[in-house]
């Protein structure tokens, strides 16, 4: 085994350690690290967290001084350390990587998030992220206070008006907002969402190769979803990885064993039966 294979083999255990069980909350900004450095062999993440630590040294340092206000996390990460959205090049795949964000201080909504509530929950305020489509969102209580910020924007306080506005832009003009969109969301979750976006672009731009390693991240965090599984063995089977396509398939269909109505069992199922045929 050489050594970026082997750099690569103990950051995939350290992953699935991480992300071992059902537990929540996750140590939602080490996974992202993690995940950063899956894309490049060789890293030391020891300056990065570092960095994050220095962040929360900061924010804590101010509330002593000041007390505990939302202002306290917005003057630190915003306007002392300049996290910001990237509004010139929002598609940059560099932006749903953690390391590059933190290295050029802007990314995208969720990966902005993760840092925020990385540094909320070391100060013991609860934060979470939200089931808020399109644009990412994270709620926060500080000293009996409740808030649902935007990352994206300096940590902007979002309003229901303003959040009814936003998912319009989003969704389209007969998107209304709705109870749901105020619910909590896992950090599981919100990790995924991260590593979708790189899947995503890289789908768009016919990158399936890459695409497939997005994806093999993302089932290192959450091994047993279907959706992830069902994806992955397509793609493979698109590109004639025979045995890829089948290990993926049929994971996918025992972890749904329970779901007999669900349509992509069928397609899995034939897939499966024209994947063996070629072996044959």
């Amino acid at each position: 085994m050489s050594v970026a294979e082997s750099d690569m083999s103990l950051l995939r255990t350290q992953l699935q350690q991480a992300c071992a069980g059902d537990g929540e909350p996750l140590d939602i900004a080490g996974v992202a690290l993690l995940l950063a450095a899956l894309r490049r062999p060789g890293i030391d993440l020891e300056p990065y967290r570092q960095h994050l630590a220095a962040i929360v040294a900061a924010v804590a340092d101010l509330v002593r001084r000041r007390g505990a206000t939302l202002d306290t996390l917005r003057q630190v990460v915003a306007a002392s350390y300049g996290y910001r959205g990237d509004t010139e090049a929002y598609d940059d795949l560099q932006n749903a990587d953690f390391v590059r964000v933190i290295d050029r201080r802007k990314g995208l909504p969720v990966a902005l998030s993760i840092l925020y509530m990385h540094v909320a929950r070391a100060q013991g305020w609860e934060c979470v992220g939200l089931a808020f489509p399109g644009h990412f969102l994270i709620r926060l209580e500080c000293e009996g206070s409740r808030f649902v910020l935007d990352p994206f924007y300096g940590g902007i306080v979002r309003e229901p008006n303003d959040m009814r506005q936003l998912l319009k832009s989003v969704s389209g003009a007969d998107a209304e907002l709705s109870p749901r969109h105020f619910e909590a969301v896992g950090d599981r979750d919100v990790l995924l969402r991260l590593e979708n976006n790189t899947k995503s672009r890289l789908l768009q731009r016919g990158d399936t190769s890459g695409a497939l390693e997005a994806l093999g991240r993302m089932l290192l965090v959450a091994p047993d979803r279907a959706e992830l599984l069902f994806e992955q063995g397509m793609l493979h089977a698109g590109l004639d990885h025979t045995r890829a396509a089948l290990q993926a398939l049929e994971r996918f269909m025992s972890v749904t064993e329970s779901e007999s109505n669900n349509p992509a069992r069928y397609r899995a199922s034939q897939a499966i039966q024209s994947l063996k045929r070629k072996m044959n």
